[in-house]
């Protein structure tokens, strides 16, 4: 991260190794063998710190690449485990955002995201007898921090991006709710067995949606954890340059496959959102509600007047340029078939046809 400039990265998010997650303990051990002799004599609580203190140099890298007024989100689960004979519960949260905080973050409300499980044995300790049974651990913590105060858009180019960078009115009830119910776990789907013990890959839609929340078009997104690259997936979706930062070398192959398949995730994320909007809007002319507005690049209706110039860029082209870099190109123009020549409702007028502008270009690093 030394090679990033200071000041010059508008959003991270990220997702760190979970310390006190076994499948990292080598990880942490190889960078620090007194986390191995730790853990081998049941010092829970040493094991934890010295783990956290091997994160924390990434989280002072992340205070001074941050630009100010922007934002940090940190998906990161708490831990529980057993060593010799006691169970207890690390809050891995509590301790990032701790230290965070002393590094001069500002700590927004978090949200909970809720994990769906089917495992058979979740249950852990006495099963139905009293007094010996512990809570599943079913959630993780999406920390949302942001470096000084809050980001200003100045002049008339800024704030027109910033419109076009809307989300729809049903989403922004669904996304800034502080508990996630609907995004399913990551599946992994890495080939090499080893590397997917060492993947902390999150969904693509968490990724996805943190992204359109606390970032607008063109910004620059980082991922200091980068993994298999789902952020940098997202952040190419979402019409933002992105960069990130990854140790082990094996993942790079999985990276540069983004290229593969991206256009056409992006293209399904874009038309499930599209008709996701379309059938709100319908069940609300259907039950008689008001729709009093009209978006200007689709021609369908919106709720407020801040949707009026939402434009979802669709990706048309993904080049890789060097070993380590992709360059994608985004359409200026909202996609035919959601482009809505006809009346909705009586009421409705006509649209006016209007080109939206977006550098056409995404940069993907790797370090």
């Amino acid at each position: 991260m030394n090679k990033i400039p200071s000041d010059s990265i508008d959003l991270i998010v990220t997702s760190p190794p979970y310390p006190m997650i076994q499948m990292w303990d080598t990880l942490f051990s190889d960078k620090d063998e007194t986390i191995d002799i730790a853990l081998k004599k049941g010092e829970g609580q040493k094991a934890f710190e010295l783990m956290h203190r091997l994160l924390d140099p990434v989280w002072n890298e992340a205070y001074r690449v941050l630009k100010s007024g922007g934002f940090a989100c940190i998906n990161i689960g708490d831990a529980v485990r057993t060593l010799h004979s006691d169970f207890a519960i690390y809050s891995n949260h509590t301790r990032i955002l701790w230290y965070l905080l002393q590094i001069g973050f500002t700590a927004l409300p978090a949200i909970i995201w809720r994990k769906q499980t089917n495992a058979p044995n979740k249950f852990m300790g006495s099963g139905m007898l009293p007094a010996g049974a512990y809570v599943t651990l079913e959630h993780e913590y999406v920390l949302i921090l942001r470096k000084g105060g809050k980001r200003i858009f100045t002049n008339d180019s800024e704030k027109q991006n910033r419109r076009q960078s809307a989300i729809f009115w049903e989403e922004r009830n669904q996304y800034f709710s502080d508990i996630w119910f609907d995004i399913k776990g990551s599946r992994q789907e890495l080939n090499d067995k080893e590397l997917r013990k060492r993947s902390a890959a999150f969904p693509f839609e968490l990724a996805y949606r943190l992204i359109n929340m606390y970032s607008v078009k063109n910004d620059v997104v980082l991922d200091p954890f980068m993994g298999t690259g789902t952020t940098l997936a997202a952040a190419m979706t979402a019409a933002r340059n992105s960069m990130g930062c990854e140790i082990e070398k094996g993942f790079l192959d999985s990276i540069m496959e983004i290229k593969n398949h991206i256009i056409r995730l992006a293209g399904e994320v874009i038309e499930t959102r599209l008709n996701a909007h379309l059938s709100f809007i319908a069940e609300r002319i259907t039950a008689e509600k008001s729709v009093k507005h009209r978006n200007l690049p689709y021609g369908f209706p919106v709720m407020t007047l801040q949707e009026k110039e939402l434009l979802l860029n669709e990706l048309t082209n993904v080049t890789q340029t060097t070993q380590n870099s992709l360059k994608a190109v985004h359409s200026e123009y909202p996609r035919p078939d959601f482009h809505k020549n006809e009346l909705l409702s009586p009421s409705d007028t006509s649209v006016l046809k209007k080109k939206t502008k977006i550098r056409a270009d995404t940069q993907l690093e790797l370090f």
